[in-house]
């Protein structure tokens, strides 16, 4: 089913821990509707930014895979409360850059740059879109605390360096 120009409904359930425990990650209407807006407001403006395609690690996850995986149940990733989110990388950008747009240029809930380490691939970034209440909440987690806002980025020739 396609969610959005670039986005199927099929990408978002896909989980390899939920195939290996046998655990059911199918998408109700209502969280489908959360995962479109998701892809119509952040995902489909960052494909068109940078123009390749954006690779969905992590997107909707059951209560049971949240909690298979040590995730919280009510995580954004359950698409509950009429929020949805995604972990996801773009192949040859920079995670930095990639969280860096999105905060300046589409309406966002959270945005988490995550595992960061300063390497341009490290990490992931993560974003959650909430119809009508978006936090606007930065994030970056290195793998042990949360800091507030991005790390400061180099910039020469109009391109970011890592």
């Amino acid at each position: 089913m396609q969610l959005s120009k670039h986005f199927t409904l099929e990408e978002f359930e896909k989980s390899q821990t939920a195939t290996r425990k046998g655990i059911t990650n199918k998408a109700g209407s209502g969280e489908i509707k959360n995962l479109g807006d998701l892809c119509y407001e952040v995902l489909e403006p960052v494909r068109a930014k940078f123009d390749k395609p954006v690779t969905i690690t992590s997107g909707f996850r059951s209560k049971e895979l949240c909690l298979a995986i040590g995730s919280s149940e009510n995580s954004q990733h359950t698409c509950a409360n009429g929020s949805a989110a995604a972990d996801f990388e773009i192949a040859g950008v920079s995670n930095l850059e990639v969280a860096l747009w999105i905060q300046n240029n589409v309406d966002f809930d959270q945005l988490i740059l995550e595992y960061w380490t300063g390497e341009a691939s490290s990490g992931w970034v993560h974003v959650s879109y909430q119809e009508g209440s978006n936090r606007k909440q930065v994030l970056t987690f290195d793998g042990k605390s949360y800091k507030n806002g991005l790390p400061d980025a180099k910039w020469s020739g109009g391109k970011m360096q890592n």
